[in-house]
């Protein structure tokens, strides 16, 4: 979860205000089931600033978040008699779900300290893949330079990459690798949100398909709910051309820094042994726990760490493999007072626990 409580609630409102005083009866009406052109425009020129991103107006499709992005996409790849879609392993358990949801058979792929392994995909003989190449959750890896030759080279053979930007504005020690969807934009389904950068309430987000599914996904869109809330849509237009999105996601980026500064070293004190990873970006970390594999229940440790009053997911929730027990930690919406006590209690109940 992001730090709810740095919501920009003042530049919302101005925006609010400004969009308000401007907007036309015409743009509260039933709209272009793409969204509202504004949003779209300024979209495209932030992915391009961003992310790297060859896009336009036309290309971008407003969705409620990613994983409205994911529902449509798995609508049009069933319809299209496209019913197996890999994912990584570890990975998105809501994803997993979700796509379970829609009638498609998630195959797992492993990932390692690369990111997905690419030659097990290509064995997989699957259609299409769902990946988080900038920020792989709940790993953290990025996918290596190699990984995203060889993925391209799938992709160019006929298969499809959809591409889950997660966590790519908030990397703190280097500069964000580029997306992928700027390499083939032919074959790769590029999403994003403001779940992250402002809140996930806020239920928007934006999917760039490849040209040959557009209208499929366009149609499907407008099936679902005749498009995404005008007002909210030109409150974003306004806040990204004004330069607020982006002022906005400084501040936050660097009080997250601060925190995720204070759970490493936190952990570091207390649990001197355990392997940490996602340390550059996003709003969580993966602790494992290596030395203890086949001896510890990550999902015992969880309850265990639960009651001791800090929420921790369990690593084995989001994979389907076996593998070392570990712990996806967040820490965007907790002080560095809290994320230090939160590391001790959790080092406590590691010890309590280990034979």
């Amino acid at each position: 979860m992001p730090d709810l409580s740095a919501f920009p609630r003042a530049a919302w409102l101005r925006a609010e205000r400004a969009v308000l005083a401007q907007a036309t009866a015409a743009d509260l009406g039933y709209g272009d089931p793409r969204g509202s052109e504004q949003l779209r425009t300024k979209l495209a020129d932030w992915l391009a600033r961003t992310r790297g991103l060859r896009t336009s107006a036309d290309t971008i499709i407003v969705v409620a978040g990613v994983a409205q992005a994911l529902a449509l996409l798995a609508q049009v790849l069933r319809a299209r008699g496209k019913t197996r879609i890999a994912v990584e392993d570890p990975g998105s358990r809501g994803a997993h779900e979700e796509l379970v949801h829609w009638g498609l058979d998630p195959v797992p792929v492993p990932v390692d300290d690369e990111g997905l392994r690419v030659a097990d995909l290509v064995r997989s003989g699957v259609p299409a893949a769902v990946l988080t190449p900038a920020h792989q959750f709940p790993t953290g890896v990025v996918l290596g330079p190699e990984r995203r030759r060889d993925l391209l080279n799938w992709a160019a053979a006929g298969g499809l990459v959809i591409e889950d930007d997660y966590d790519a504005e908030f990397r703190y020690d280097r500069a964000p690798v580029p997306a992928l969807h700027a390499s083939a934009p032919g074959r790769i389904a590029y999403a994003g949100s403001v779940s992250k950068t402002l809140a996930p309430g806020m239920r928007l987000g934006w999917l760039v398909p490849p040209p040959w599914l557009h209208a499929d996904i366009v149609a499907a869109k407008h099936a679902s709910d005749l498009g995404t809330p005008a007002l909210p849509q030109l409150v974003l237009a306004h806040l990204i051309a004004a330069g607020d999105l982006e002022h906005h996601i400084r501040l936050v980026r660097n009080r997250q820094r601060r925190r995720r500064d204070a759970l490493l070293a936190g952990l570091r004190e207390h649990l001197p042994r355990a392997r940490i990873q996602g340390i550059p970006a996003g709003l969580h970390l993966l602790v494992t726990l290596p030395g203890l594999a086949g001896r510890l229940d990550d999902t015992d440790l969880a309850r265990r760490i639960q009651q001791a009053g800090v929420l921790a997911h369990a690593l084995s929730w989001h994979r389907e493999r076996a593998g070392p027990p570990g712990l996806v930690l967040g820490y965007a919406a907790h002080t560095p007072d809290e994320l230090r006590e939160a590391a001790r209690r959790i080092a406590r109940a590691v010890h309590d626990l280990s034979p």
